[in-house]
């Protein structure tokens, strides 16, 4: 078992995600075994465009490499899922199932992150019973294909100086740009592209960690 419950899922510094077809060739469990290996401990599956069949394939390795690794495991929008691998969390997004339902179909012990991008959708959130949210996107991604547009530092700030809910900063992060997100509040950041398309991820996750720890002195 983890030690992660819906409370304390985000005590940690990158929240790393999938996204096959932009890990050069790899496959979904090779990336992450190397984020594994290189001290990931929060681990998102998205994968928009595969079969259910070939995402629950895949779940169920992720959700044991991750639990012998002590790291957490969320799984984005497939909520059946996330229940049949007995995920740590779920991720949905503003279109999806409300977050009463969500929890409904979870129980009381899943995670359930909720996407926002302004803080009227943070207040409603923090309502409904999210126990975290992303908070983005910060810059713009081209990661998904029904991004909304940048919300900018502005939201980020907005987050950190009235909410005490949990949050994860997303949505165009990079090695340059990591160290103003800290500065601005956030201690979980989320990074795509910038982790599974680099030839070497440890490296990467090691120059992200330092980049994080020098903004934060």
């Amino acid at each position: 078992m983890t030690p992660f419950n819906r409370h304390n899922i985000l005590d940690t510094d990158l929240y790393c995600l999938t996204a096959e077809k932009f890990s050069n060739g790899r496959s979904n469990i090779e990336v992450v075994r190397e984020m594994l290996d290189a001290g990931v401990r929060l681990v998102q599956y998205r994968e928009k465009e595969k079969k259910a069949g070939m995402k629950l394939a895949e779940c169920r390795i992720i959700r044991e490499m991750t639990r012998e690794a002590g790291a957490a495991f969320i799984v984005n929008d497939d909520i059946d899922i996330a229940i049949l691998v007995g995920a740590d969390g779920v991720h949905v997004g503003q279109e999806d199932l409300p977050v009463e339902c969500v929890r409904q179909l979870v129980g009381p012990d899943m995670a359930i992150g909720l996407s926002t991008h302004g803080p009227e959708q943070a207040r409603d959130a923090i309502r409904r019973g999210a126990d975290y949210i992303g908070v983005g996107p910060i810059f713009r991604t081209y990661t998904k294909d029904d991004v909304v547009d940048p919300v900018g530092l502005e939201y980020l700030d907005y987050v950190v100086a009235n909410h005490d809910i949990p949050f994860v900063a997303i949505g165009g992060i990079k090695e340059h740009n990591l160290g103003e997100v800290v500065r601005h509040g956030a201690r979980c950041a989320a990074l795509v592209t910038e982790i599974v398309g680099d030839a070497n991820i440890a490296a990467k996750i090691t120059a992200l960690r330092n980049q994080m720890e020098a903004a934060k002195e």
